[in-house]
């Protein structure tokens, strides 16, 4: 037991002397893993909201529902690249109508992702991986949903 404290008082002392994040093996400092450090400063900030893009967001939705729908702000934690290991919090605008939940998530300056759903299991997008008009995003994102539904009526 005695062997173990000793490891372990001496594994903290070389992580606050170095601090890096390699393991200990076999008697050995071994780095495991570098790439670990080179994708923490790869992280990227994503940019607030702004008012002028939920505005367009706004005004878009009481021009195809003509009335106001109730717009939240929220954040979520996705994967900006789908090789990438760490997931990145991103900005995104929520509402729903009727059964059907919308998404858009800020992934960078001008860059938005969207996507419909009605049960977690059933996530549709418009088949455009990222946007750079915030506009675009959001027609495109209705526009999808109403072929959606149309297509589930058998009206197409």
């Amino acid at each position: 037991m005695a062997a173990l404290w000793d490891l372990i008082i001496e594994w903290l002392r070389y992580i606050q002397e170095k601090n890096r994040n390699v393991p200990w093996v076999k008697g050995k400092w071994v780095r495991l893993r570098p790439h670990i450090k080179q994708c923490e400063s790869n992280m990227q900030e994503v940019p607030d909201i702004s008012d002028s893009e939920t505005w367009v967001i706004k005004t878009t939705l009481r021009e195809r529902y003509h009335e106001e729908i109730e717009l939240q702000i929220a954040d979520s934690e996705i994967r900006l690249q789908p090789s990438d290991r760490h997931l990145t919090s991103c900005p995104v605008w929520y509402w729903q109508k009727e059964e059907c939940h919308f998404v858009i998530f800020k992934t960078g300056t001008r860059k938005y992702r969207c996507q419909f759903f009605y049960r977690p299991y059933q996530q549709y997008g418009t088949g455009v991986a990222q946007y750079t008009d915030i506009a675009e995003c959001v027609v495109a994102l209705l526009q999808a949903q109403a072929d959606h539904s149309a297509k589930e009526r058998g009206d197409i």
